[in-house]
């Protein structure tokens, strides 16, 4: 084995996932990468890198300078790769995948051997889109290749898993994950707690272990608090879920800004006409959308870091603190679970579950929020 096949067998970053390591290095070695794959497995495991290092490997393949195609296809600027993202909040669209894939994936690359499409989310794929790609799943042009991302493959449909080739990520452990934020810099309680609270997803445990995620985790522990206590208290003005939304939105405009100014820098490239203004009008749809979707994720990290308190008040409760996933709070935990019922404990991780569920319905969030919080009140509130 020559050692550029050797690279090539071992993709960076799939070190923790030997059947993605098996089945993505050995097809490059072979030499006969299937036409469509399937990655699965928890969400921050390394699925979007694995593709993007795949999708470079791929286009590289009889390139005279391979390195430029890897730098290229990591900056998203290689003509042959297609990267979708669905454009609805919970749902990809028709449009998303009828020109961009089912279209394109009939012409012949631009300069590689190959053309590679990725999509993300495959989850959100409903009967029409489905449809749209079956054909280009089950008989695409020979230089064609798709990688389709997932963090739940039980809700993929039947008809897109079963032409693709599988690809499992396993969730990775909270040792692994908190020896690499503390490589990072991130204190030891604290990367220890954000790596068992982040149940194996590094890109949660990383956001957590900021000051950021510090805050959210805050604000989450006090929309519990409260729910503990019964009532507000006298004078703390907002109710604690508003603290949350108010995260939510400092974080959509945060994104969204960030890709504003990626999008003014793009168009500082195209010439002036009606081509510009038609990309103007659908990077200005992009921002929002990137938007709206990172507010999303902070409301139900929010709702998920608030349901993990209620679990672990409830181990706590049942003195089994061992099995806490806040580690960093066990004398805290320890204290508000004294004489709590644990079983109304766990019925209060069910409703916040239920309620970040409620989020993909396009449910007011106000509402939504407002509603749990009254809930949990009546459900673990102090006499309760």
């Amino acid at each position: 084995m020559t050692a550029a096949t050797d690279v090539r067998s071992h993709l960076p970053g799939l070190e923790n996932h030997p059947h993605a390591r098996m089945v993505l290095g050995g097809a490059l070695v072979s030499g006969r990468p299937s036409h469509a794959y399937l990655l699965h497995g928890p969400p921050g495991t390394g699925k979007a890198a694995a593709a993007r290092t795949f999708a470079a490997e791929l286009l590289a393949e009889g390139d005279p300078d391979p390195d430029d195609v890897r730098r290229r296809v990591a900056a998203g600027t290689h003509p042959d790769l297609t990267w979708v993202r669905p454009t609805g909040a919970h749902v990809m669209r028709v449009e998303d995948v009828e020109v961009p894939v089912v279209a394109a994936a009939s012409r012949t690359p631009f300069e590689a051997r190959r053309r590679v499409f990725v999509l993300e989310r495959a989850d959100t794929m409903n009967d029409e889109v489905a449809n749209r790609l079956l054909k280009t799943l089950e008989e695409p042009a020979s230089f064609v290749h798709l990688l389709l991302l997932t963090d739940a493959i039980g809700r993929v449909l039947e008809t897109v898993v079963s032409r693709c080739q599988v690809v499992r990520f396993g969730p990775l452990s909270p040792q692994r994950i908190a020896a690499e934020l503390i490589e990072e810099g991130v204190p030891a309680s604290r990367a220890e707690a954000c790596s068992r609270l982040a149940l194996g997803n590094a890109r949660r445990a990383r956001m957590l272990s900021s000051d950021e995620g510090a805050a959210l985790r805050a604000d989450a522990e006090q929309l519990v608090l409260d729910a503990l206590a019964g009532e507000p208290e006298p004078g703390d003005g907002d109710e604690p879920w508003r603290k949350l939304l108010d995260r939510a939105e400092q974080r959509r405009e945060a994104v969204e800004e960030a890709a504003a100014v990626e999008g003014e820098r793009r168009l500082e490239l195209e010439p002036k006409g009606r081509e510009r203004r038609a990309l103007e009008r659908q990077l200005e749809d992009a921002a929002k959308r990137e938007g709206r979707r990172a507010r999303t994720e902070v409301l139900e990290l929010g709702l998920d870091l608030a349901g993990a308190a209620f679990r672990d008040l409830a181990c706590a409760a049942e003195g089994a603190s061992e099995a806490v996933l806040g580690t960093d709070r066990v004398a805290e935990l320890e204290r508000a679970a004294a004489g709590r019922d644990a079983r109304r404990l766990r019925d209060a991780v069910e409703r916040c579950d239920e309620t970040r569920q409620s989020l993909e319905l396009n449910v007011t969030e106000e509402l939504a929020l407002s509603a749990l919080t009254f809930r949990l009140r009546g459900l673990v509130g102090a006499g309760g």
